[in-house]
């Protein structure tokens, strides 16, 4: 079996309606399963969310959530196959 990360994105952030400097978001994954030589495509949304820092801006805090978000799936992977890296 392997899954791969194949593309991800941001679908949607907002601030967090009561934790100050909170950003919440969805994060749309795409992965691709291989079974028995049969590739299957997977498409999630990841709830993710981040401490927004002094500094950042919009690109710095979309590339926040989706890090959070592959760190997620990466997680996820190694369940699934304790060979993953």
């Amino acid at each position: 079996m392997s899954l791969e990360l194949i593309d991800i994105a941001l679908a949607e952030r907002q601030d967090h309606p009561h934790l100050e400097n909170r950003v919440t978001g969805k994060v749309k994954a795409v992965l691709t399963e291989t079974i028995d030589g049969r590739e299957q495509r997977h498409e999630l949304l990841i709830p993710a969310w981040i401490e927004r820092e002094a500094g950042m801006d919009d690109a710095d805090i979309d590339l926040a959530l989706m890090l959070k978000a592959a760190k997620i799936v990466g997680r996820v992977r190694a369940q699934l196959d304790p060979t993953v890296p």
